[in-house]
């Protein structure tokens, strides 16, 4: 049986360029467009919201996949970049999301190529069940760097 879940934020604007968000889960923070769309610098923006939103999902999803495949995770870390194209009528919209996690996992014993490909596949299954990264238009792209961590 399906279930539901609703999430939620409120914006105001705060004049000029500004805005202020609060998210349904505590945090709130000022935000403005771009600089390239007359937004200011050095501030969060929607577009940062949207590279982060999958980042972070991917992310989660991968710390519950390596769970799973009994993982020895040591460290995640992923640069994510979001391609947006601006067609000549002023519309935009993000043609690509790519991901570089750089993962170390403990080997424990194991044979570095066994781990690896397990940690593949719980990268595959967090792309799979990622909330944002399935409810975007955009082509996702994740190139890992996986490394095994043998005890010295």
């Amino acid at each position: 049986m399906s279930q539901t879940a609703i999430y939620h934020t409120t914006v105001s604007w705060k004049g000029e360029h500004w805005g202020h968000i609060v998210m349904g889960n505590g945090p709130e923070m000022d935000f403005s467009a771009p600089p390239d769309a007359q937004g200011h610098p050095g501030v969060f923006t929607p577009e940062d919201a949207y590279v982060a939103a999958a980042n972070t999902c991917i992310m989660m999803m991968f710390i519950w996949a390596a769970e799973r495949f009994k993982l020895k995770l040591l460290s995640y870390k992923c640069r994510a970049e979001g391609t947006k194209l601006v067609e000549l009528d002023r519309t935009e919209i993000f043609t690509h999301l790519r991901f570089w996690p750089v993962v170390r996992i403990a080997a424990d014993g194991e044979e570095s190529t066994v781990v690896e490909a397990r940690a593949r596949r719980a990268m595959q299954s967090a792309q799979k069940y990622s909330l944002v990264a399935n409810s975007v238009k955009s082509e996702i792209v994740i190139d890992p760097k996986i490394e095994i961590v043998h005890k010295p």
